[in-house]
């Protein structure tokens, strides 16, 4: 940061080119289902705060922002209420500790005993293979989630993976030093991803190329034709990449340590956001925080893979705190939205005086933007700047079937906390959609446009019309006004192309 003082800081503008998988911390190290490029979350936290702050991701998912604020020298805050979530970001966090000697000692001990027993379970009986499960600890039976193709719990797995993974966490557990024990069971825990039903071969590549329906589909969909990996390599491949991130977090604290000297912390929390509210208002500097949008991905339905393994399965309570739509305690979307204003409230009651507040959302329901917007500027916060991550797309089975009706962009909402309680976007005046399409496409200076940049700037023309609780817009009539104004999807690509005759004509 090169101001001295927060209130001078001018806010990023520019779209920053997402850079997926280039650290080995947050990628192939243990999977999630959504995850933010950690070079974009960098560049906000060096942006808009300065060494020693406390930054907060108060649903923190997998870590990025904690872990990359630990890294810069300031008080990482994760805050999740997913036990796998938090499992995840422990895990990674914890690799900056022990030498990494030990950590490859502890796979070679494993290696050695370890696989040859699970490469004999492919010539063991199915009766043989019970009778060696019974010797380990295996997790409960569960009932899984209505829309599951299987019941219970163990249905996700064969035989043999069950009984691999079972031996697999107790070689693990008899692990004497404690940070490697840590790593191998995050690298364990990684591979229950592909060590089940749910796993799914990616055509045309290499059977181990693929993942769970878990992470494309949202739902315990069980293989027709299961793939059954074999389980030593897989563990191994996670385990090698689990060891790798720990030379990388090893490097990175050692050039700190070089330069300006190294002063990283890192806090975990597991609370509701109200509760989380309570304890740190006030207190924190900067927050940069991706809010569950909503529908398609029940995070802790879908974490039993690993929570009820884990011996970390969420009460009913909560569940029902869980910031989403549907679900299997059908959380209703007038609730999802009421709590949705609430907790941005909670994140700037959390920020301290003249502090920053980035917000990443994408979604087709103006209320969601609407409540966003409404209960920051009432919070006494000021939006700066919203910034179009357009390419930055995390593909899922959603986008590929639905096209231009699915939004895959998303937008990062930056707002400065004046203290100030503003009433702004809470009218519902008119607003003309069809002219302020027509407004938004006329300024269009490329033959490429992205239908998520799009429909965020008609939200941003109609929060600053004050008419944003009048915009209502369906998928189709979206569509249709675009196809109007001369443009069309290109499918392949993802993205609307001028049509020829109006580019020959016009441009």
């Amino acid at each position: 940061m090169t101001n001295s003082k927060y209130n001078e800081i001018l806010p990023i503008e520019a779209t920053i080119p997402a850079d997926r998988q280039s650290a080995k911390r947050h990628y192939g190290v243990h999977p999630y289902f959504t995850r933010r490029p950690h070079n974009v979350v960098r560049q906000y936290i060096l942006h808009y705060s300065k060494e020693h702050d406390r930054v907060l991701d108060p649903f923190g998912g997998s870590g990025v922002t904690a872990i990359e604020a630990f890294l810069e020298n300031r008080v990482g805050i994760q805050n999740d209420i997913n036990p796998l979530a938090n499992f995840i970001s422990q895990g990674i966090i914890d690799l900056a500790k022990g030498d990494i000697a030990e950590y490859e000692r502890a796979l070679v001990k494993l290696k050695e005993g370890c696989q040859s027993k699970l490469n004999e379970l492919d010539l063991l009986s199915e009766g043989e293979i019970k009778a060696f499960t019974k010797r380990f600890e295996l997790p409960d039976n569960l009932e899984l989630p209505k829309n599951a193709d299987v019941r219970t719990y163990r249905e996700l797995f064969s035989y043999r993976q069950l009984a691999a993974l079972a031996f697999l966490r107790h070689s693990i557990d008899r692990i004497e030093d404690t940070y490697p024990k840590k790593a191998m069971l995050l690298a364990w825990s990684a591979s229950l991803a592909k060590l089940n039903r749910t796993f799914l071969s990616a055509e045309g590549r290499a059977e181990s190329r693929g993942g769970s329906s878990i992470f494309s589909i949202y739902r315990y969909k069980v293989a027709k034709e299961p793939v059954e990996l074999p389980p030593w390599k897989t563990f191994e491949e996670r385990a090698q990449n689990v060891i790798a991130a720990k030379a990388e977090i090893d490097k990175v604290i050692e050039f700190k340590r070089r330069t300006n000297g190294w002063s990283g912390k890192f806090e975990i929390h597991a609370k509701n956001i109200d509760d989380l509210s309570k304890e740190l208002g006030g207190k924190v500097d900067y927050i940069f925080t991706d809010p569950p949008y909503g529908g398609h991905i029940s995070y802790l339905d879908l974490s039993t893979l690993w929570n009820c393994w884990l011996g970390s399965m969420p009460s009913r309570k909560t569940r029902q705190a869980e910031l989403i739509v549907g679900g299997d305690l059908d959380l209703t979307e007038s609730a999802y939205v009421d709590r949705l204003g609430k907790s941005i409230k909670a994140c700037i009651d959390m920020l301290k005086k003249d502090k920053w507040l980035s917000v990443v959302f994408q979604h087709w329901n103006t209320a969601y933007f609407d409540a966003i917007l409404t209960s920051a500027a009432q919070a006494g916060a000021d939006l700066r700047a919203a910034v179009p991550q357009i390419g930055d797309t995390i593909w899922s089975m959603h986008k590929k079937k639905g096209n231009e009706s699915v939004l895959a962009g998303e937008l990062i909402l930056t707002f400065y906390k004046t203290g100030k309680p503003m009433k702004k976007g809470t009218q519902a005046k008119g607003f003309d959609i069809e002219a302020a399409m027509a407004k938004i496409l006329s300024k269009a200076d490329t033959t490429v446009l992205y239908g998520e940049n799009l429909f965020n700037q008609l939200i941003l023309a109609a929060w600053h019309g004050q008419a944003i609780g009048s915009l209502h817009i369906t998928k189709n009539d979206f569509i249709e006004i675009v196809k109007r104004h001369g443009w069309e999807y290109d499918a392949a690509k993802h993205h609307w192309v001028k049509h020829q005759f109006e580019t020959m004509l016009f441009g």
